[in-house]
């Protein structure tokens, strides 16, 4: 089994002060860790040592950590956790829509950090997918487990993986409200509720992605697919 010294993280931070802190906390917790501080380099670094996840920060010199994911995910699928200064919706949602799977404001805890990391981690190694019919199928919405793919009225739907994984846990129980707590739990693998905030972001991106009729709020509780059994 691979041990947690085995897994690599690339920190993509400009503020050298930073960066150092996060690798030293990483390298703590037993992680092989790479420091890249623009964003050409973080391309570069992560085509010559790949890493298992990336730290990533949205301000950076050269180009932002926004275009380095983008990059980056599109030669090789990677969980991507941004840490960004300003916190603004806009950037939130534009960091999921191109691959990124959570999402830090500054100033940050190392020990939650290092939490979100490892939560990452253990959500891409979860084997999968669970028993059941490897294509779901309501109405005009088809996801086909096996291949990670989504089609809707026929077209396909370019999910980033933890959308994708988001939207398989409620069309396993459609119609069926599903709390957020549960839903961070279950899918993001964190233990408390910290991060509610990334699960209506993830929903939001679902809804622009697939229409925003397919998933139904119940305020102050959580989220169901809206479709027939």
């Amino acid at each position: 089994m691979e041990t947690t010294a085995e897994r690599r993280v690339l920190v993509v931070e400009d503020d050298r002060a930073i960066a150092d802190a996060v690798a030293a906390r990483l390298r703590a917790e037993g992680f092989l860790v790479q420091i890249a501080g623009d964003g050409p380099s973080a391309v570069e670094a992560a085509r010559r040592t790949p890493p298992d996840v990336i730290v990533l920060d949205v301000m950076l010199p050269g180009f932002d950590g926004l275009e380095v994911c983008r990059r980056i995910q599109a030669e090789r699928p990677v969980p991507v956790l941004m840490l960004t200064a300003r916190g603004e919706e806009t950037d939130l949602l534009v960091g999921l829509a191109v691959g990124a799977d959570d999402y830090m404001a500054k100033p940050f805890s190392m020990r939650e950090l290092a939490a979100r990391v490892h939560a990452l981690l253990r959500r891409v190694s979860k084997v999968q997918p669970k028993a059941g019919p490897p294509t779901l199928r309501f109405g005009d919405l088809e996801i086909n487990q096996a291949e990670r793919r989504v089609l809707r009225g026929g077209a396909e739907k370019h999910l980033t993986p933890t959308e994708f994984d988001l939207l398989v846990h409620l069309a396993r129980a459609p119609r069926t409200v599903l709390p957020r707590e549960r839903l961070l739990a279950d899918v993001w693998g964190w233990a408390d509720a910290s991060g509610t905030r990334t699960v209506d972001s993830h929903i939001k991106g679902l809804r622009r992605k697939l229409g925003a009729d397919l998933i139904r709020t119940v305020h102050g509780v959580g989220y169901a697919l809206e479709v027939d059994r």
